[in-house]
């Protein structure tokens, strides 16, 4: 009587994992690809925010356009902490992304600036959504400004020129 052991054999293991690795060869790629999409997303979904919170701003306070992405976060309830935006975004960084608000060039007059409030700006702002590892965390950099129109520049990278976006940027579709 021959007993027969039960089980895989090496070469039937090596088979296994090898095609395990194939499959997460193949699977791997895509996720990452769509980690920085979503990304991407939230970095463009955070700046129309950063554009709203920017005009509401401007309208509650009468005191012209935010001077700092703080100024929009916060406890809420004052021009130097208006509550706008929440914390995390307030601080800049969000998803992969490093954001920032750039101020107009015109301040407002300061003897319309209500008491205990910082100077804003007439003239708009710019807010920029940069990946802070480009290919990894995002492929596209974002631009807006007061017109609320969001522009992108493929490369990852973004230049503002107060208080505008750079018109060679593309307008995001």
């Amino acid at each position: 009587m021959i007993k027969r052991e039960k089980g895989f054999s090496l070469i039937e293991l090596l088979i296994v994992v090898a095609i395990i690795l194939i499959i997460a060869a193949i699977a791997i790629p895509n996720l990452l690809r769509s980690r920085m999409a979503a990304n991407e997303a939230s970095a463009v979904g955070s700046i129309r925010t950063m554009n709203t919170a920017a005009i509401t701003f401007s309208s509650i306070y009468g005191d012209g356009f935010p001077p700092t992405l703080a100024t929009l976060g916060g406890a809420g309830g004052t021009c130097q902490a208006a509550g706008l935006l929440d914390t995390v975004l307030a601080v800049g960084q969000k998803s992969g992304y490093s954001f920032a608000l750039v101020h107009g060039t015109v301040a407002v007059v300061a003897a319309s600036v209500p008491t205990g409030c910082v100077a804003g700006y007439t003239d708009g702002y710019v807010v920029t959504a940069t990946p802070q590892t480009v290919g990894t965390t995002g492929q596209r950099a974002f631009c807006s400004d007061a017109s609320g129109v969001i522009r992108f520049n493929p490369t990852g990278a973004v230049a503002p020129v107060s208080p505008n976006c750079l018109t060679t940027d593309n307008p995001l579709q």
